[in-house]
């Protein structure tokens, strides 16, 4: 399965950029099939190396560290990128078809059904859902890419009948030539400004999930999403429509509390499911899509949607406390994600929001908050501070605090008996947290003590 991979590898002067997750399964996939290729290794992290025991002792890698890291890329063959590694202030006009990722050399070398998910929102509960659906028909299937997994982890365990859900983050389309046999988009919005020049430079990283697909693909498309049905007409790809609505041209669409898929009904939205909200469902009609798309058994398809449990820190159930239940939804990094997450929870009395400012226009959140029938906003800097100067203050308490300890001790003052706490913070957790992940953690922490 590797052979051409490897063969392409082969006579490469191969540059490592960046020594993350990714760098890391870069560079020992490349040293267990070629012991003795010079391979150099570039972060901006100051000694980075240090802790790689199996990297320190390697005679044939150079490692580059400090603010110089981004010098003399052009010196090599190939530059595997990492995709936390932003190249925004860098001119890259002289070697960008240099620069790859393991997702397009699986996609260019491999030859293996893949799967691609992405999507500003939803990606991750979308891949691993379709990921289990395939498990449970008996689908050789793997979950890889941005869910945590590198691709070059498990690429040996790939054989001709494997089938990849690919879990694919703009960082990772950035540079990307080739797409996946299914291509879901699942919305996009605006987020990590901080990261690319434009708003466009984002989209057009999104958007190539399905600009190098061929004729013989398939496109699966969110067309509520506005920026999405703005660029269906660039597809070359066989595509599918998704809305949430009826009565627009759409092949699974929503009528009559039924998900219709190509004129059949397929889904009883009314029936018990652990993924709450309408975000939710679109996310479901997707899946039904790929279900269709690979001929699966519809009844197990369903069955196996509705006992998914979801993802932790995506709208997870705490626990109650003193009468107050709690949801940890800090994988919440944009308004939208927030303003589905109110809409989907019930009775929520205390929204706590507020991260890194990214700039990010917060002006929808605000005027729903102000709408909503929220009591208490309890507001992290640095997006906290403007959402607390913006929102109107009538009839609603509006409290600024430093820390997330701080924001848990006072949603346990205001919050009213048998209502709902919510930390859905509509921002990213970078400068306060190592991640979002460890954000959510340490706000369940904070609610069970």
């Amino acid at each position: 399965m590797l052979d051409k991979l490897l063969n392409y590898l082969s006579d490469k002067k191969i540059l490592i950029l960046g020594f993350g997750l990714e760098g890391v399964s870069t560079y020992k996939f490349l040293r267990k099939n070629f012991s003795q290729m010079n391979i150099t290794i570039v972060d901006i992290k100051e000694n980075f190396d240090c802790d790689n025991k199996e990297l320190k002792e390697d005679s044939f890698a150079q490692c580059i560290y400090g603010n110089t890291y981004l010098e003399h890329l052009q010196e090599y063959d190939l530059i595997l990128k990492s995709p936390g590694v932003s190249l925004k202030d860098v001119d890259i006009s002289g070697f960008e078809d240099k620069i790859k990722s393991q997702l397009e050399l699986l996609l260019e070398f491999v030859d293996v059904f893949t799967i691609g998910i992405t999507g500003t929102k939803g990606k991750s509960t979308t891949s691993s859902l379709t990921y289990e659906v395939l498990k449970e028909q008996n689908k050789d299937v793997k979950l890889l890419g941005n869910i945590g997994v590198p691709v070059f982890e498990k690429i040996d365990e790939i054989n001709e009948n494997t089938v990849l859900v690919l879990e694919l983050s703009s960082h990772m389309l950035e540079f990307a030539k080739k797409a996946p046999n299914i291509a879901i988009l699942l919305n996009i919005y605006e987020e990590h400004l901080d990261y690319y020049k434009t708003l466009n430079d984002y989209i057009n990283a999104k958007m190539n999930i399905v600009k190098y697909q061929t004729e013989k693909d398939v496109a699966i498309l969110n067309i509520d999403n506005e920026i999405i049905k703005n660029n269906v007409s660039t597809c070359r790809a066989d595509v599918i429509k998704i809305s949430i609505n009826s009565g627009v041209d759409a092949d699974f669409y929503i009528e009559d509390g039924y998900i219709w898929g190509n004129g059949v009904k397929l889904y009883d939205i009314t029936q018990n499911r652990n993924l709450l909200g309408n975000h939710n469902l679109n996310n479901i009609m997707f899946v039904l899509a790929v279900s269709n798309i690979m001929d699966l058994n519809i009844e197990k398809t369903i069955e196996t949607i509705n006992t998914f449990k979801g993802l932790e820190h995506r709208m997870e159930y705490v626990g109650e406390v003193d009468g107050v239940k709690y949801y940890n939804d800090s994988i919440a990094t944009i308004p939208e994600s927030t303003i589905c997450t109110l809409e989907a929870i019930e009775n929520v009395d205390t929204l706590i929001v507020g991260g890194k400012d990214r700039g990010v226009d917060l002006e929808g959140l605000i005027e729903y908050i102000e709408k909503s029938s929220i009591k208490n906003v309890i507001c992290m800097p640095k997006t906290g501070e403007y959402i607390e100067k913006g929102i109107k203050k009538d009839g609603k308490e509006i409290v600024l605090v430093n820390t997330l300890e701080e924001a848990v001790y006072k949603a346990k003052q205001l919050t009213e008996k048998g209502k709902t706490c919510v930390l859905s913070p509509a921002a990213s957790s970078y400068g306060y947290f190592k991640n979002f992940e460890e954000r959510g953690r340490l706000f369940k922490q904070y609610v069970m003590n």
